[in-house]
């Protein structure tokens, strides 16, 4: 496609539909088995798939996603997946892609989990972890320079952009109110509010998610099942940013209050969840595996991604029926370049928990530049595999 016609793409906001539910749901099974990173990179993924390469997806239906998945709760991967199988397919689209997208993931981590509890642990997970966390982030890093290179234009969204990073650097968390105060800015600078909406948007209601919160907090018992269920619907609902961000609610629950955990096992189900392909969520799969098995490690990954699959699907019609207007547009447009500032925050957030000595910075810029050099020709899962040598290779090493 020309330069002008790639921008008359962009311009329309909307995709011919050239490819089938099938394609899609097949594209999401496959980003859940091999698409290593966490969050941040598998966004990258998505855009540099769906958007760049195989056109399924417009940016503004991309910038349309990002932005709903940065301001809803829940794991932002996994939101984003759940809307673009939505574009062009609606809700069934949604639910066979979300669930294309999780369930390898699950299944990983639910064999990890057996052979965990099986032979007492894992001990060369921290050893692999070495290597594929400093790879990891030179992963993370590519995503965000080639999402800043395409989203950030202009002086006032540099200065958001610039903003953003600096508070998820200084917080190490994602602030829900960063992304909304960015939208109403660029929303005030671009469209000023004269009509927003003509129709009425009594419907945009989200009552249904807490009614069915409210629901499960009714039936919950002391069942165990009943109490993983309950509280993992509640790390769904109200924990904003990516799937990261889920992490230190999970530690307070898990290990503080129920006492579910140890401290190293909970560990041991992060480093599970970083070294998996797919949401890192998916964590929750693996520690509900620890607590009461195979149940509660389906009643644990269900109640931590109905609700976010709920937060996405009820507001989804309306983003994509207002989403073209003057004002949504710039509101989304404002959202979308501070998710982007905190994807970029993240990376430095992450760097200095993984990159903590030579090797692993060696093994960060070494995955940059060869992610530079061959672009589309060098699959992550292969980067990944090499680093988890690595790790294999030099974590005694350096322990010593």
């Amino acid at each position: 496609m020309s330069k002008s016609g790639l921008e008359d793409h962009q311009d329309t906001g909307t995709t011919k539909i050239n490819y089938s539910l099938w394609d899609m749901v097949l594209y999401m099974l496959k980003l859940g088995t091999i698409g290593f990173g966490g969050p941040i990179a598998l966004v990258g993924y998505m855009h540099r798939d769906l958007v760049e390469q195989k056109k399924w997806i417009s940016e503004s239906e991309y910038a349309e996603g990002l932005a709903l998945a940065q301001l809803a709760p829940g794991p932002l991967a996994a939101q984003l997946g759940i809307y673009l199988s939505y574009v062009h397919y609606g809700i069934l689209g949604a639910t066979i892609g979300g669930i294309a997208f999780t369930l390898p993931s699950f299944l990983i981590v639910v064999t990890l989990g057996w052979i965990y509890t099986q032979y007492g642990g894992i001990s060369w997970m921290q050893a692999v972890f070495y290597g594929v966390g400093a790879c990891v982030i030179g992963i993370i890093a590519n995503s965000a320079y080639k999402l800043t290179q395409k989203m950030i234009k202009g002086k006032l969204v540099w200065i958001i952009y610039l903003i953003s990073i600096s508070i998820t650097v200084i917080t190490e968390s994602e602030i829900i109110w960063t992304f909304l105060l960015a939208g109403i800015l660029v929303w005030f600078a671009e469209a000023p509010p004269k009509n927003w909406f003509k129709g009425s948007t009594k419907s945009l209601s989200i009552t249904p998610l807490f009614f069915l919160t409210q629901t499960t907090a009714t039936i919950a018992h002391k069942g165990i099942l009943w109490k993983i269920l309950l509280y993992f619907s509640q790390a769904g609902a109200f924990v904003f940013g990516s799937g990261l961000a889920i992490v230190p609610f999970l530690y307070g629950g898990v290990v503080k209050d129920f006492q579910w955990l140890t401290d190293k096992q909970f560990v041991d189900a992060v480093a599970v969840a970083m070294i998996t392909p797919g949401p890192v969520v998916i964590t929750t799969g693996f520690i509900g595996f620890l607590v009461a098995g195979f149940s509660g490690s389906v009643v644990a990954a269900l109640g931590t991604f109905i609700p976010c699959y709920l937060f996405t699907i009820l507001p989804a019609p309306y983003f994509k029926k207002y989403g073209k207007q003057p004002a949504i547009a710039a509101f989304v447009k404002g959202v979308t370049v501070a998710a982007t500032g905190a994807i970029t925050g993240a990376v430095i957030v992450l760097g200095r928990r993984s990159l903590i000595d030579i090797p692993t910075i060696a093994i960060a810029l070494v995955s940059v530049a060869l992610l530079w050099k061959f672009k589309k020709k060098l699959p992550e899962p292969v980067l990944v595999l090499a680093a988890a040598i690595l790790g294999l290779i030099l974590y005694p090493l350096v322990q010593s």
